[in-house]
């Protein structure tokens, strides 16, 4: 007897993303974070693997990434306002929210040569990766 399973177009890709990036357990940041979670897009080519995180509002010196020990942080803080003062109304509208997400990095990255960039709200860092040297045949002596 075989089981039907629905199909899903994005098991592939999430299987892609465990591979290269293992994140922290969702579990884990909600205990420790607030509620602002930014959606992130990971993909990999030949040279490098990217990664690309949605921040709408937040300012480009409230982000912080860092890598240490294998592991690569984004950080930061979300703090908007926004108020109008009109003679018939007052609207104040505020978001808030510190934020983190950690990726273990793979083992064949140039952790020295990362590059991060934020523009409209969206930053984008390059992990190049470091060239795979061809075998290199010894001689026995």
């Amino acid at each position: 007897m075989k089981l039907m399973s629905r199909y899903d177009p994005l098991r592939d890709f999430r299987e892609l993303e465990k591979r290269f990036f293992s994140l922290i357990s969702p579990d884990e940041e909600r205990n420790n974070i607030s509620s602002f979670a930014p959606t992130v897009n990971t993909r990999e080519d030949e040279k490098a693997y990217y990664i690309e995180v949605d921040l709408p509002g937040v300012k480009k010196e409230d982000i912080h990434v860092d890598v240490s020990k294998g592991s690569l942080t984004i950080s930061g803080e979300r703090k908007h306002k926004e108020e109008v003062k009109e003679d018939s109304y007052y609207k104040l509208e505020s978001f808030f929210g510190k934020f983190q997400r950690t990726f273990t990095l793979p083992d064949n990255v140039d952790s020295e040569a990362i590059v991060a960039k934020c523009e409209n709200g969206v930053l984008e860092i390059n992990i190049p990766k470091i060239a795979d040297k061809e075998a290199k045949k010894i001689e026995i002596l």
